[in-house]
Formats: structure tokens, C-alpha cells, sequence
């Protein structure tokens, strides 16, 4: 197999909530071309940034799926790291989320002052819209987005990369024919999964539902994370082959990930 190292992904955080040992809360880097993307920055992501040999300067963008502390909960620690622990940013950074992400950024303004505030030569907030798709193109990537079914600012993202290849982030989910349109034919799909099929829960996917979506779309690859404790107890691999026959991945802290 033709590995493409011009993208690479690597799961920073395929936790939730509750804290774990083994599992980080909500991160992964995709690293496009010259540029590397974080995806989600729930408690846990600055210090596997650095076990993976990234500093928080070397970071480009941000993009949140929603607004829930699992995935937001080290922006303040982020931003206010960026400005005195010593390092030097050499361009902006560009955060981006849904509907209401610049009241989300000025309620942590209002929290922290000056501890957490830039010039705007320096950091960049972006602000999708949840009620139609939306894409942004950068020299070596362009993002398309789409509203999933979790809070009303939710988003799942897909990324195109140097050569076509492309990778889809669903963010918190449940059933969503949103991310299947978004994640047809996409090389990779990481999706939540965040409970086994007997405890199928509002907002989030169990095993089968995510083979399902990746089904509908063709996916090459769907790698599984967002796993609550209960994944643990059962064979989730197992659980999504009812549904699809592709490649599976159990995402791991610090798993790399090719096209």
C-alpha cells in the first residue's frame, strides 16, 4: 500500500467526558501539506500535542464541532499558552466553529481578560453558518462543512488535501444523512461511536449506526473513537460489521492514520 504522508492523522483524544487513563477527551490533528489542523480540544489535547512532537505554535487552525466542554475545554488553556509560554507564533491562528462561536469566545473573553485575548494580526475567529454547507479553501486544504444532529451549533467537517485525498470529522452525532452526503466517497471517516448497540442513546452513534452512514456514503476507512467506557465491555468491530464491510479502525491516543 502507497502510504500518502502529505496527509496524516493522528487521534489525539478518543475519549469523552470521563476521565480515563487510557482516553483523552475529543482531539485529532490532520496534518495537510504544510499546514496542521486541530479538530476539537477537550482536556488532555496540549499535552498529547507534544507527545506527538507538535507544539501549540505549530498549530494553524482550530475547528470545533460543538460547544461541549469534552471538545472545547482546552481553548482558554490554549490561547492563554500562547501568549506566555515562551514560543513564537509564526502567523495567525484561525479558530473556527458553528452558529454562536464568536458569543462563545467573547463569554470566555468576559471570564479571562486579557489572559486569553489577541490582536487581530494574531488570531482570526471564524463563524460557520449550521443552516446551509459552507467551504473554505487555503493553500493546501479546503474544509466543507454541514450541520449533524447534537446541539444546534454542531458541524461535522470534511477535508480535502494535497492529490484529492480527503477525510471526514463528524463531531458529536446521532443518525445524520447530513454526514453521509458530506463523507460520500471519502478516503477516511471518523466517527463517533460512542456507546455499544444495546445503549443507543440521543445525539450520539453506536457501532452500527456509524457502519451505516459509512455504508451509504462509500467510505474507504471509517475509524471509530468517542468511546465511553461501556465500548470497553463489548466487540465494537464486531458491532459495526452488521452494518459495513470496510476497513475498520478502533481509534487509539496517539494512533497515525494514512489515506
Amino acid at each position: 500500500m502507497i502510504v500518502n504522508r502529505s496527509f496524516k492523522i493522528i487521534i489525539l483524544g478518543s475519549g469523552t467526558c470521563v476521565p480515563s487513563l487510557k482516553r483523552s477527551s475529543c482531539s485529532v490533528l490532520i496534518e495537510t501539506g504544510n499546514k496542521r489542523l486541530l479538530f476539537d480540544s477537550g482536556p488532555g489535547t496540549m499535552r498529547r500535542l507534544l507527545e506527538t512532537g507538535v507544539e501549540i505554535f505549530d498549530i494553524d487552525f482550530i475547528f470545533y464541532s460543538h460547544f461541549h466542554p469534552d471538545h472545547t475545554g482546552e481553548l482558554a488553556s490554549f490561547l492563554f499558552s500562547s501568549k506566555y509560554s515562551g514560543g513564537t507564533r509564526k502567523g495567525p491562528l484561525n479558530v473556527i466553529g458553528g452558529e454562536g462561536f464568536n458569543g462563545f469566545y467573547n463569554g470566555l473573553k468576559n471570564v479571562y481578560g486579557k489572559w486569553v485575548e489577541f490582536d487581530d494580526r494574531m488570531l482570526n475567529i471564524i463563524e460557520l453558518s449550521c443552516e446551509k454547507t459552507e467551504t473554505l479553501e487555503f493553500d493546501d486544504f479546503k474544509v466543507e462543512s454541514i450541520q449533524v444532529n447534537h446541539n444546534d451549533e454542531s458541524l461535522a467537517y470534511r477535508i480535502t488535501g494535497p492529490g484529492g485525498k480527503s477525510a471526514v470529522y463528524s463531531g458529536d452525532t446521532g443518525f445524520s444523512n447530513n454526514l453521509a452526503l458530506l463523507s460520500k466517497d471519502t478516503d477516511i471517516l471518523i466517527c463517533e461511536s460512542s456507546l455499544p448497540d444495546n445503549s443507543e442513546t440521543a445525539g450520539h452513534l453506536t457501532p452500527s449506526l456509524a457502519g451505516k452512514i459509512a455504508s451509504q456514503a462509500n467510505v474507504k476507512k471509517l475509524v471509530l473513537t468517542h468511546f465511553y467506557p461501556e465500548c470497553d465491555k463489548v466487540d465494537i468491530k464486531s458491532e459495526c460489521q452488521k452494518t459495513y464491510n470496510g476497513e475498520i479502525v478502533l481509534a487509539e491516543d496517539l494512533m497515525e492514520i494514512f489515506p
